[in-house]
């Protein structure tokens, strides 16, 4: 009976380390499937930088094709940048959204991505979203992003404005999958952030100084030239007796205060609008100037 239960006990050794093994095994081919699955959405696509305007130099393009791989990888979501010279007689929209669809951008069954094109024809800068895409970036959320992006566009800081787009794409992804996109109601922080508190003290001191400076200098001119005026406290003095006489005396309506209050307008409910490409796949938008 010993023996037997001897016997048991060294057999439950043994097969534990062993089914422990299959564990980490199955757990390690899992990962490896997850990783091939990121690698598969990088290698054999096509370029998510396409600088066909020369905006960057080599090493940022290469910077920042590694950027948008990896955001591209990690979240199953196409994330593009392209510049070009001409739109070739089409809107900034349809240039968008054909080069998204006729390039072959786009992951997963409904090819979800989102692609930036920077036009320097009219310098318009537009957002165009396929499949997830349109849900992580709504109308108002593309706004946003063109918001923090068109500084440094204006100031020719295009790798600058690229690598902040290629950010708020990885936050804006990141928040949409947690259910509640941004939009109208649910404002990313940079919607919220108003002036730094160094900008704000800065900005109050330059006023400052200024208004003293300009403001300072010919009051004392006027001061030293007033050296026998004194200030008096009664204005009385400044009145001969006897020279004022009130001959009529009368009430006149001089004004009247209206107030008026705006009629509220209908808000707007917010989401993603959508529209068809000559592909015919569905896209999301937006853009602008810079």
């Amino acid at each position: 009976m010993n023996k037997r239960i001897i016997a048991i006990i060294c057999t439950l050794i043994m097969i534990l380390p062993m089914s422990a093994l299959c564990a980490f095994a199955n757990e390690n081919s899992l990962a490896s499937a997850e990783d091939a699955e990121i690698v598969s959405a990088l290698e054999n696509h096509p370029n998510r930088v396409i600088d066909n305007a020369g905006l960057l130099d080599d090493g940022e393009e290469i910077l920042l094709k590694e950027k948008l791989d990896e955001i591209s990888g990690h979240h199953k979501i196409d994330v593009v940048v392209v510049t070009t010279n001409t739109l070739e007689g089409k809107s900034a929209e349809a240039y968008a959204d054909d080069y998204f669809d006729y390039k072959g951008y786009g992951l997963g069954g409904d090819r979800s991505g989102v692609l930036l094109l920077i036009s320097m024809e009219d310098r318009d800068w537009w957002i165009s979203t396929r499949g997830y895409g349109i849900t992580a970036f709504t109308d108002y959320g593309i706004q946003e992003i063109g918001e923090e992006i068109k500084p440094y566009l204006s100031d020719g800081d295009y790798f600058d404005a690229f690598v902040r787009y290629a950010e708020l794409c990885d936050d804006f992804i990141i928040q949409a999958v947690t259910g509640n996109a941004y939009d109208i109601n649910n404002p990313p922080e940079t919607a919220k952030r108003g002036p730094s508190a160094k900008t704000i003290v800065i900005a109050v001191l330059a006023c400052l100084g200024g208004g003293f400076l300009f403001a300072g200098i010919p009051v004392g001119i006027m001061k030293g030239k007033l050296k026998s005026v004194r200030m008096n406290p009664d204005a009385k003095n400044y009145v001969r007796d006897g020279s004022f006489v009130l001959t009529n005396q009368r009430d006149m309506f001089l004004y009247r205060t209206v107030t008026r209050t705006a009629k509220p307008k209908n808000s707007s409910s917010g989401g993603s609008s959508t529209h068809h490409s000559s592909s015919g796949a569905s896209h999301g938008g937006g853009g602008g100037k810079f």
